[in-house]
């Protein structure tokens, strides 16, 4: 069902896109269309749009020759202002009757072009906000279409995936029922996550432990070098002693002879008979 959704969705955008195609090329066409008049200046740009292949436009070209047409116009404009001015005064000079304009009116002119230039200047300033206002919108939708692109490639990518997953699903399950139940397997999800914490908490518990036993071993070693230090000489000692008692062992058989094996015999006749007499007058110790 979530495939089907998916695929639905991946369908609906590429026929928006399909419909609302935006490129460069396209955005440049009604710059590129444009053919100056006879005014125009005969020197022309590298970066000039007529002049440019339309596969080469770019972002940075199209700007360049907005800026160029925009000095152009800049400067076609004085141009027309200057002829202007010049056929009304050549006019108003070889004119029957000739123009003659006051001191008043002059006043009232320039009184009315300062308007008009204060008018201008302000509609320069509102034309001047639109247009970065228009450049932040024109951003932000490139920003919003350029991210619209990769989640529809990430949304083309996503059936795939699921499959993917749902195998992985799949073949988990099936190692999980060939090794047998686990009831942790199936514990709720709040119950999941205690055992989880109790998990790190005994982590951490023998973890601190393990840093407080490892604290305890410099002193520890330093302690069992100190008793292996006190018990070598006592080793010595229990060493020299043994071998001076098998010496004196030895001497006192040697001196004893065969006598010693006698008094054994006897002292062992002596013991059973004691044991005999004991047994039969019942004497007890």
């Amino acid at each position: 069902m979530k495939d089907a959704n998916a695929t639905e969705v991946l369908e609906t955008l590429r026929q928006a896109q399909a419909s609302h195609e935006l490129s460069i090329i396209k955005l440049s066409e009604p710059i590129i269309s444009y053919t100056p008049g006879a005014a125009q200046d005969s020197r022309q740009r590298g970066s000039d749009a007529s002049n440019t292949p339309l596969e080469g436009s770019t972002p940075a070209s199209l700007e360049a020759d907005l800026a160029h047409y925009a000095e152009l116009f800049a400067k076609l404009r004085f141009s027309y202002v200057e002829q202007v001015t010049k056929e009304k005064f050549i006019r108003a000079i070889v004119g029957d009757p000739p123009m003659i304009v006051s001191m008043q009116e002059n006043l009232d002119l320039e009184k009315e072009n300062g308007e008009a230039k204060a008018q201008l200047k302000m509609r320069k300033l509102q034309v001047a906000d639109m247009v970065a206002e228009l450049e932040k919108m024109g951003r932000e939708l490139s920003r919003r279409y350029e991210r619209v692109q990769k989640e529809t490639t990430q949304l083309a990518e996503l059936p795939g995936k699921t499959e993917e997953l749902e195998a992985q699903v799949a073949v988990l399950r099936a190692a999980q029922d060939a090794s047998g139940p686990n009831p942790n397997l199936y514990l709720p999800l709040a119950k999941t996550l205690d055992l989880v914490a109790k998990g790190r908490a005994e982590q951490h518990h023998l973890a601190r432990e393990l840093a407080a036993l490892q604290a305890k071993v410099p002193r520890k070693a330093k302690e069992a070098d100190r008793l292996r230090a006190e018990l070598q000489p006592l080793e010595t000692k229990l060493q020299h002693s043994a071998e001076a008692a098998r010496d004196a062992q030895r001497r006192k058989e040697a001196a004893l002879g065969g006598l010693a094996d006698d008094l054994e015999q006897r002292a062992r006749w002596w013991r059973a008979s004691e044991g005999v007499l004991r047994e039969v007058l019942n004497i007890q110790n």
